[in-house]
């Protein structure tokens, strides 16, 4: 089972067309229609965008965790497309995280979730229970500068994510917000002294960089005729854990991978497969109107005969 904690909100786009959204949300619903096993820990108003939200989520195999429906109203996102299909948004949101009944083996969190108070303070106390039950963390920024106040206290809360998470996933964007003018190695070689085993940061149509502390590579971006890019981060990061997931030898099995990684053996060539898929499968987002993500038959027939397993 994979917890999700994080916000749901409603995207406002076009003329007035309202379609659940919101980061962590978009990579629960992705883990679903790729077949994982997904719990979602959020807050919603008792309406009926809230309502909406909750049917959207639980069509696609996506468990709400009890207790979320305490907002005084569900939060929305106003977005607004440029003439590159990159959205920009403009954001009313109110976020708190509903009690955990229990700890998770595998935590994903972020976004404006990881950062915003009262919740954040709840997301980190989740993220240190997990790690002190040896469970896993996952955690990705998706920054929104407009929500996180300062940049040196958004980039603390960051590194104290981060140094608790076995997985940290950044956009180029997030990494060039927080650590100006830093080139994606030295990124990346900061994420991972700070504890990460697996660091990777994604550049859009230009592919993504997944790093080890023993390996890097690079893996270039698929081609797709670019609709709109909404979601396509978050599909990206729910193929990423949707692999992993599957791949985890748990304690039982881990000194039979000879690694000491909780990952598993992660070498160039896994990595390399890990990254392609997570490619595969944004590019199909970014070929639909919106955050459609794929199913994992979606993701088989466009891997064609190297079809994901």
């Amino acid at each position: 089972m994979i917890t999700v904690a994080g916000e749901a909100l409603v995207d406002v786009v076009g003329q007035g067309r309202e379609v659940p959204g919101g980061g962590p949300a978009n990579v629960a619903l992705g883990l679903g229609r790729l077949g994982a096993e997904v719990e979602f820990a959020t807050w919603l108003g008792a309406d009926e965008r809230g309502r909406h939200i909750t049917r959207h989520l639980e069509a696609s195999g996506v468990q709400l965790v009890a207790g979320g429906f305490g907002a005084a109203r569900t939060s929305s996102a106003t977005v607004l497309l440029g003439a590159d299909g990159q959205p920009s948004y403009a954001f009313d949101i109110e976020w708190d995280l509903p009690r955990l009944q229990r700890t998770p083996e595998w935590l994903h969190v972020g976004s404006i979730a990881a950062f915003l108070q009262p919740g954040a303070e709840k997301v980190l106390a989740a993220a240190e229970r997990t790690t002190a039950a040896g469970g896993i963390v996952s955690f990705d920024p998706n920054v929104r500068p407009a929500l996180l106040g300062t940049r040196s206290a958004a980039r603390a809360r960051f590194e104290e994510l981060a140094a608790l998470a076995t997985v940290v996933k950044l956009s180029d964007e997030d990494a060039a917000w927080f650590w100006p003018g830093r080139d994606t190695d030295a990124v990346l070689d900061a994420v991972i002294a700070l504890g990460a085993e697996l660091a990777v940061v994604t550049a859009g149509a230009s592919g993504s960089i997944l790093s080890t502390a023993s390996e890097r590579v690079t893996v270039p971006g698929e081609r797709a005729a670019v609709i709109d890019t909404v979601g396509a981060g978050d599909t990206y990061t729910a193929a990423l854990l949707g692999q992993l997931t599957r791949s985890r030898p748990w304690p039982a099995d881990s000194s039979s991978t000879g690694s000491g990684s909780s990952l598993g053996h992660l070498d160039g060539t896994a990595l390399r497969e890990l990254g392609r898929t997570c490619s595969i499968a944004a590019a199909i987002t970014v070929g639909r109107r919106g955050a459609d993500l794929p199913t994992i038959d979606d993701v088989r027939l466009a891997s064609g005969p190297k079809a994901v397993r």
